[in-house]
């Protein structure tokens, strides 16, 4: 079972998975390696990825999903969300957390999203889009890409999503991490004799830019340091540009595009069309017809009045690099390249999916990232400080890493987590990150203390691992509070004595991050995604339904029952466009047996045997017509060799006949010959949904009428009985046929 990848960015999602010949970016239903990142609700449906990219204006979609994770809606003017709010084609609210939450009318139903579960749902349509690339194998393991800048609560948020979705991370790995890793992975240039070798790559985003220094050597890579701004990325280029013709279109048409939202969202895309078209060319026109007021629009722009405009969007740019390089601690000179990615090929996560499958054996490769931001503890009594400083995990240290500190507590106490420096998060993110209740205990002596395991692990979350009470009775009870460190996590440090009398009891442990879902939010959020995915597998069966009983209206063309078909197609596409799977099925049923009724009355009308042609009719009617199209195309081609080879055996047989009999059998053989022949070319010359103009019925019947013709000619002249399994036993004799 394959390991996948997968990449929710703020504009497209794209998911990927080892094969036997590397990586490979899967398509989605339209052939594309990328699909849109939003969600849309109609009154019964959901639609995700193109479906609700390309829903009606009455339907927007949810989009810029990634941004809304960052919260904080209505509690800080800084929040990058509040400054986000105008952009959005949908309304937000603040949910009571402090957090953003979207409404929906679906099924009859007024339905509160948070952004976990919008996330969930792009989460499960990449392990859809998956499972259907991989044949129907089941998905579950999964790398997933973040940006360096998530804090806990928004890593914690993908976790809960995947979870919803029914996906197991192995790791969330940093964007640029996994870009460095698809950079090295492949090299063998890197780290060679010369020495290490440093890279800095750059991602201009939809919506962030990040940067990271990397080194590379032989065995593998090491992230040094990481630089990003969250509100920076090419959607603000392109808001340039929607500023700038909005104001321009103002003026010569005398239109507000700014409060129309349809008309906003096209002209946003119009803009980031053109904002391509000036990547390579000195010049771009901005054409919308009926922009709004039946009023078509028309603006050019330059390139260098663009870069005018976006000169201090350009400036930003380059603080992250300034800052990532000073704090890899290497100068600019000794770095070998500068890499620039973005939007439009950056595909996160997509090699580290490789690495972590027990399918595929892969080069040894190791990856080091770290901390993005410095994180300290504190309890009652103050910060729980090292000997330099109060950060517990300081900015720039290797990731995965764990942490022991020994506290002189008597009974329980809570352990508070938070971010030491405010400017290393995104503007508006709180510093808090959870809380921590050890205990309850109670300490036996007064030199007890509590040893205390702190985890950050690969996915850059916090815990706290265990808690421990030790009883050291030889301990002296005026030394301090103090902090080890442990990279492996072994309690090297409480092996007794002889002397010494120690006893350690484990201490219980409740957390409580800031902003993560409850067990109880995330169980009721996983039975709403139950359901929602129930009614989309529902409303896929009502359209097989109504898809079936359009097509039976189509194929089914008879002049008798045409009044009937007619009334059912105009049902259809009024009152009917929006029915049950349950009507649509019933609906059909009745058509079919009205066409079956038609069918048996027809028969008896035959001017030819009544017998003969009911039991032709009944064996191609009583079923719907395109199963019987289908099947008698198989049997045809049987019937056809069979009648083939009686006239082939009679001809053979006539030549032991008087010259008149003899004469008479091959008239009547070439008659049927030349009807077959007729028959066979008209039928080739017909499409597939019409009914054919020569059954095989038709032909197996012809067959017994040649085969009654010769055997009275057999019969006249006295001649013995040919013994065949499918005739009778009183034909012409024929020779031995292999």
């Amino acid at each position: 079972m394959s390991v996948v990848g997968f990449d929710v960015g703020n504009d497209t999602l794209v998911a990927a998975a080892a094969r036997q010949r590397g990586i490979d970016v899967l398509l989605n239903a339209e052939s594309k390696r990328e699909s849109p990142a939003a969600v849309a609700f109609s009154h019964n449906a959901r639609l995700i990825g193109s479906h609700a990219a390309s829903a009606s204006a009455s339907h927007a979609p949810f989009s810029s999903i990634k941004r809304l994770l960052l919260g904080a809606t209505g509690r800080d003017p800084a929040s990058s969300v509040l400054r986000d709010l105008p952009r959005f084609p949908f309304p937000v609210s603040a949910a009571a957390d402090g957090g953003a939450v979207v409404h929906a009318d679906h099924i009859g139903r007024r339905i509160a999203f948070s952004p976990t579960h919008l996330l969930s749902m792009l989460l499960a349509y990449l392990k859809q889009l998956a499972e259907e690339d991989l044949g129907g194998a089941p998905v579950a393991d999964c790398v997933i890409s973040v940006p360096c800048y998530f804090t806990q609560a928004q890593r914690r948020a993908y976790l809960d999503a995947a979870a919803v979705a029914g996906l197991r991370p192995l790791r969330l790995m940093h964007d640029l991490t996994a870009t460095a890793l698809g950079y090295g992975l492949y090299r063998s240039d890197l780290g060679g004799a010369g020495g290490p070798t440093f890279v800095a790559f750059v991602d201009v985003g939809q919506c962030d830019t990040q940067v990271a220094v990397v080194v590379f050597d032989a065995p593998g890579m090491k992230v040094l340091s990481h630089g990003f701004d969250a509100d920076l990325g090419g959607r603000d280029f392109d808001e340039v540009l929607f500023e700038h013709f909005a104001e321009e279109f103002r003026d010569r048409y005398k239109i507000d595009v700014v409060g129309n939202v349809k008309a906003s969202m096209r002209l946003r895309a119009a803009c980031e069309k053109a904002k391509k078209v000036l990547s390579a060319n000195a010049e771009a026109v901005v054409n919308i017809e009926c922009l709004m007021e039946e009023k078509d629009v028309r603006g050019v722009i330059r390139r260098d009045e663009f870069e005018k405009l976006c000169a201090g969007l350009l400036e930003r740019v380059v603080e992250p690099c300034k800052r990532a390089l000073a704090d890899s601690g290497i100068g600019l000179e000794r770095l070998h390249s500068v890499e620039l990615v973005g939007s439009g090929s950056r595909v996160p996560s997509i090699a580290k999916c490789a690495m972590l499958s027990p399918t595929f054996r892969v080069r040894e490769y190791e990856v080091q990232d770290t901390i993005p931001a410095s994180i300290g503890f504190c309890t009652s009594e103050g910060p729980v400080s090292t000997l330099s400083s109060n950060a517990l995990f300081r900015r720039g240290q290797p990731l995965p890493s764990v942490k022991i500190i020994n506290l002189q507590k008597k009974s329980s106490f809570n352990l508070d987590a938070y971010y030491l420096d405010e400017n290393e998060l995104p503007p508006g993110t709180s510093a808090n990150i959870g809380r921590f209740q050890i205990g309850p205990f109670q300490a036996h002596t007064e030199a007890s203390k509590v040893k205390v395991k702190i985890r950050l692990n690969l996915h850059g979350l916090l815990s706290v691992e265990s808690a421990a009470l030790i009883d050291d009775y030889q301990r002296n009870a005026n030394s301090a509070d103090h902090m080890e460190v442990d990279s492996s996590g072994d309690d090297m440090g409480d092996k007794p004595r002889s002397e010494r009398s120690i006893q350690r009891q484990d201490v219980p442990i409740i957390e409580y991050i800031y902003g993560a879902m409850s067990k109880q939010e995330l169980l009721e959020a996983q039975e709403q995604e139950q359901q929602l995915a129930y009614q989309d597998k529902l409303m896929e069966r009502t359209k097989d339904s109504k898809n079936a009983l359009e097509s039976y209206v189509y194929d089914t063309q008879r002049e008798e029952i045409s009044v009937n078909l007619q009334q059912i197609e105009e049902w259809l596409y009024e009152e009917g466009d929006d029915e049950t799977e349950a009507v649509y099925c019933n609906k059909l049923q009745e058509l079919k047996k009205s066409f079956v009724v038609f069918s048996v009355t027809y028969c008896f009308d035959c001017p030819i045997s009544c017998t003969s042609l009911y039991s032709v009719c009944c064996s191609v009617t009583c079923h719907d017509p395109i199963e019987n199209r289908c099947k008698d195309d198989e049997v045809r081609a049987e019937a056809t060799r069979e009648l083939l080879k009686c006239i082939v055996d009679h001809r053979m047989a006539a030549k032991s006949l008087s010259t008149s009999e003899r004469d008479a059998v091959d008239n009547e053989c070439n008659k049927a010959e030349q009807w077959l022949r007729e028959g066979l070319q008209l039928q080739e010359s017909l499409p597939k949904n019409v009914d054919p103009v020569i059954w095989s019925s038709q032909i197996k019947r012809r067959e017994e009428e040649l085969d009654m013709f010769c055997r009275n000619i057999a019969r006249h002249k006295g001649s013995p009985a040919r013994t065949d399994g499918s005739r009778g036993s009183d034909h012409m004799p024929t020779p031995d046929r292999d």
